[in-house]
């Protein structure tokens, strides 16, 4: 049985992740057993693919990763492909005439190569959508509804992101899925430079950027005639909690904002985990990062390191990252267990940042320079609801911002429960209290 690919008449159906991998076959080739073929549409048109000698070539599927033959569906997309045999290196060159609406087809077309970590339910009704933020960046979400919800009326929505590091199908897809099951019009996104959504530089953290993305999200859902734009809120869970309190403090639109175990990551950032940071420390994190620059303009790319920067025995900053372990060794406390728990098994996905990929070396500078929940009073007198696990290392960011907060405001702390269970343990989310903040506040 074959499986089909459609993709879009664009080079960028190639190069932002429609496809697992590609493979461009040059010089010795090695024998891999397919399990099965594929076929390449090109506009609903099945592709003959061929390499530069004009000899057939097909697609196929290896332990689960799909390849395609870059050449032909390059050539078929209407942009040039070149090999240089001596320096092994492929080189795309990519016409210019791209537009959104060609991204917008390549990434639909790719709904059967996501990795949800939920299942769709029955009566809730999930849409690709994509839409611009103010710097022009596009931002890949998913729109979540009921099936049986009346178009012809306008309803209260929600603006969903988060963890730091995560993408829309982990829990900030499972966290709409569930409000949409309870009546509202939900978006889940994925940040600038993040997943699906645009920005050249890939897996880099802008807390402004991730910020004015919350407000984007609204530019697009109060366009909607089905939505009331007088009544959408937001949630941020984790790390986009900071940037979805910030954006509610200076965009009046958000009417209401509640946050699921809250970091705020520029304390995050330049304190670290519960501020153990001494002065000498973050001097030398700040030359270190200052440093990395230099390596980065250097080698024409950035390069990667974790978003907190440690220490080693000699209280240096340690660069570069580690791979993931299939198993984290014994002795591994508890939190950084939990986290790998969800983000390497049981949610894991492959355009997530979190214990699949990392961040570039310089995420934490601009957490430097543009402190999250500074205009935190300002979100009064719309209301804001902090949620925290009873046992989270995490919940004294959530006491902490429940005390600077100005009424009408709430603290929710969940008996017997630590950071991560709030990701997707159906037990212990407070979803009824979601619920009812929501609606109280948005009617």
């Amino acid at each position: 049985m074959k499986r089909k690919i459609a993709i879009a008449i664009t080079a960028l159906s190639i190069l932002t992740g429609t496809f697992s991998a590609v493979s461009f076959a040059a010089g010795n080739q090695r024998t891999i057993n397919i399990n099965e073929g594929i076929d390449v549409l090109v506009n609903g048109e099945k592709l003959n693919m061929t390499d530069e000698n004009g000899n057939e070539v097909e697609a196929f599927i290896h332990n689960g990763t799909t390849y395609i033959p870059v050449r032909a569906v390059t050539e078929a997309s209407g942009n040039k492909i070149s090999w240089n045999g001596d320096d092994k290196k492929v080189s795309i060159n990519i016409s210019e005439n791209k537009n959104s609406e060609d991204l917008t087809r390549a990434r639909q077309v790719a709904e059967s190569e996501r990795e949800y970590s939920f299942e769709l339910d029955e009566n809730i009704k999930r849409e690709h959508i994509t839409y611009d933020n103010r710097y022009g960046i596009e931002i890949a979400a998913d729109l979540y509804m009921s099936k049986d919800l009346d178009m012809s009326e306008k309803h209260p929505a929600i603006v969903i992101a988060g963890p730091f590091g995560a993408v829309k199908e982990q829990c900030a897809g499972l966290y709409a899925q569930e409000m949409a099951k309870k009546g509202f019009i939900t978006v889940a996104f994925d940040p600038s430079y993040c997943g699906e959504s645009g920005g050249k530089t890939r897996n880099m953290a802008s807390p402004e950027m991730f910020t004015e993305d919350y407000s984007a999200a609204v530019d697009y859902l109060g366009l909607q005639s089905y939505v009331n734009r007088e009544k959408i809120g937001a949630i941020g869970i984790c790390g986009l909690s900071g940037m979805a309190v910030t954006a509610a403090g200076t965009d009046t639109r958000i009417k209401a904002v509640a946050t699921a175990s809250m970091y705020d990551m520029s304390r995050d950032m330049s304190k670290g985990h519960e501020d153990y940071y001494t002065e000498e420390q973050h001097k030398k994190i700040t030359e270190h990062l200052s440093q990395q620059r230099w390596k980065d303009a250097e080698s024409g790319k950035a390069g990667l390191g974790p978003h907190e920067v440690s220490f080693d025995e000699n209280n240096e900053p340690i660069t570069g990252v580690s791979p993931v372990p299939d198993e984290l060794p014994e002795g591994t406390d508890n939190v950084t267990s939990r986290f790998f728990e969800y983000y390497a098994k049981r949610a894991r996905n492959s355009r997530a940042v979190n214990f699949v990929s990392s961040w570039t070396a310089t995420t934490p500078i601009p957490f430097f320079n543009f402190p999250l929940m500074s205009n935190i009073k300002d979100v009064s007198p719309r209301p804001v609801m902090f949620i925290a696990g009873e046992n989270a290392h995490s919940r004294y960011y959530s006491e902490d911002a429940y005390k600077e907060a100005s009424e009408p405001k709430e603290l929710v702390i969940v008996p017997d429960a630590d950071h991560v269970d709030l990701y997707d343990n159906f037990e212990k989310i407070p979803f009824d209290k979601l619920e009812t903040f929501f609606k109280d506040a948005l009617k």
